[in-house]
């Protein structure tokens, strides 16, 4: 049985009894798949892994996700891959929502548990295998890497969220916080992901509209968030993706925190066609 604290409880059917009715929307600027859709019928397997079971949430698409593909892995016990990254110019981040698996980076061994994020840079020589007696869940963000002459390519990154501090927004009385994994100061990174926190009754307290793409996945408690010109509730195992310059906004009403894992593409010139 699984003690971990974030949503993992993706898999198996509805029942023929079930109402048909869902929250799943999918529109020019933005899509929720809640996690009710996460069933056994609508995962991938992938070449190279073996036990291993996928649910893409995004993936480049014409007036969809424009930037990064992201997937909620499931490998069961013994299970995992050699190879697991056929795109030489694709980077990853993983994060651990249940379970422990081993990445090993040039020959060395990394234990991730629930909560671990890993940072692996594009044509990283890295494997990944789940060594223990339960099945493992994580999510993992792939996006090409855009270089820029005269800059580093950046470091890999292995840490856990108990590993890093809250950074609270001002005026907030420590409702609305971040948890980054990646130093936002640092311009070789061309991606950030983050845990976003709101204790109950905090807000977004305005309509964000900016240039970076966003995938939030659920990771605790429920909440209200306003995209372009609507209001939908979620919970945790909903997924929800944001193209560029969509409207955004959240309330969390409680009982419990909210919280959620935000991918957003940064630090980079926008192309010019």
């Amino acid at each position: 049985m699984s003690n971990s604290k974030f949503y993992s409880g993706m898999g198996g059917l509805p029942g023929q009894t079930e109402l048909l009715s869902s929250k799943a929307v999918f529109t020019t600027s933005y899509a929720v798949i809640p996690r009710t859709v996460m069933s056994d019928i609508v995962t991938s397997v992938l070449p190279h892994w073996a036990g291993t079971r996928a649910w893409i949430l995004s993936r480049p698409l014409t007036g969809f996700s424009e930037t990064f593909s992201q997937y909620l892995m499931e490998v069961a016990p013994g299970g995992g891959s050699d190879r697991p990254e056929p795109n030489a110019r694709a980077q990853a981040a993983l994060f651990v929502v249940d379970g422990t698996m081993t990445v090993e980076l040039d020959g060395k061994p990394h234990v991730l548990t629930s909560g671990g994020f890993a940072y692996l840079p594009a044509g990283s020589a890295w494997r990944l295998h789940n060594h223990g007696s339960e099945p493992v869940k994580f999510h993992w963000i792939r996006k090409p890497f855009q270089a820029v002459d005269g800059l580093e390519a950046p470091d890999a990154i292995f840490t856990h969220e108990d590993e890093h501090a809250i950074a609270f927004m001002p005026d907030t009385n420590d409702c609305w916080g971040t948890t980054r994994f990646i130093d936002p100061n640092d311009v070789r990174y061309d991606m950030h992901v983050n845990i976003v926190a709101f204790t109950p009754g905090g807000t977004i307290p305005f309509l964000e509209t900016h240039v970076m793409e966003h995938g939030l996945y659920v990771l605790e408690g429920k909440a209200v968030y306003r995209l372009n010109s609507d209001w939908v509730e979620v919970e945790a195992g909903d997924f929800m993706w944001l193209r560029a310059f969509c409207p955004q906004a959240c309330y969390a009403g409680g009982p419990g925190r909210f919280r959620y894992l935000l991918y957003k593409d940064v630090n980079r010139h926008t192309d010019l066609w």
